[in-house]
């Protein structure tokens, strides 16, 4: 599959009304130039990952610092209307298209 048909998907909270104000790593993006809005849902065109939850070896290293954890970590929070109020979404999840892969999660 070409890259340009490879979308990441983050879902909104359910009843989010907007406007929208998204935010990637805390930098702010824009409708259109950063992701697109497909129903309820943010689609971007650029790979976004989550770590995941650590497995018990990784997450013993790094406690005893023998290492830390380098691996793509990306947040994708949102401010929202719902019901007439302003929320905010932090942490969304993120939907990776089906070829994208996986990492070596766990260990």
């Amino acid at each position: 599959m070409s890259d340009a048909r490879r979308v990441w998907k983050v879902p909104l909270p359910h009843g989010a009304e907007p406007p929208y104000r998204v935010f990637v790593n805390g930098v702010p993006q824009r409708e259109g130039a950063d992701y697109a809005l497909e129903g309820s849902t943010l689609v971007f065109r650029r790979q976004l990952q989550k770590e995941g939850r650590l497995g018990v070896a990784r997450w013993t290293a790094m406690f005893l610092g023998l290492f830390g954890t380098y691996r793509q970590n990306d947040s994708v929070d949102v401010q929202y209307r719902l019901a007439g109020q302003e929320r905010i979404a932090v942490g969304l999840d993120i939907i990776a298209p089906p070829d994208a892969g996986t990492s070596d999660r766990g260990a």
